[in-house]
């Protein structure tokens, strides 16, 4: 490996530590219906998109509650002490990616058959402090 390839590499790992997210793969809902979900609390507060999540009738909504609930327990296991409630967290970063696509076969009339594709998708969610933020741009 390259030394470029080897600091861009190392700036990569250490911006990763700093960073509380969660992710969930093989999903087996559309990623087009995980997507009408996931605009539901993007940007939102913690306990504000928690709400939203548990009251959403979606299937895909319960998902991503476990999902949001994971991503703080991540970020609780780097900020030992710290209160949820105290740390005004958000949502600043979610987005669904495709996953891989069954193909199956449906019988059609006269001896023909249709190809359904059962898709899947990937979540990725990220946290982030606005109070972190705050500090940052005081210092600047």
């Amino acid at each position: 490996m390259g030394a470029r390839k080897r600091n861009t590499a190392e700036k990569k790992k250490e911006a990763a530590k700093s960073r509380y997210q969660a992710v969930l793969k093989n999903v087996p809902t559309s990623p087009r219906k995980m997507r009408l979900v996931t605009d539901l609390i993007s940007g939102l507060d913690v306990n504000k998109a928690l709400h939203i999540l548990k009251f959403s009738p979606q299937e895909a909504s319960r998902r991503l509650e476990k999902l949001l609930l994971s991503a703080i327990a991540n970020w609780q296991s780097k900020n030992e002490g710290v209160r949820v409630e105290d740390s005004s967290l958000y949502v600043k970063e979610i987005h669904v990616d495709g996953g891989r696509s069954l193909k199956r076969l449906q019988t059609a009339p006269q001896g023909r058959a249709y190809r359904l594709r059962k898709r899947s998708n990937h979540v990725t969610l990220v946290l982030d402090s606005v109070n972190k933020e705050e500090v940052e741009n005081s210092s600047k």
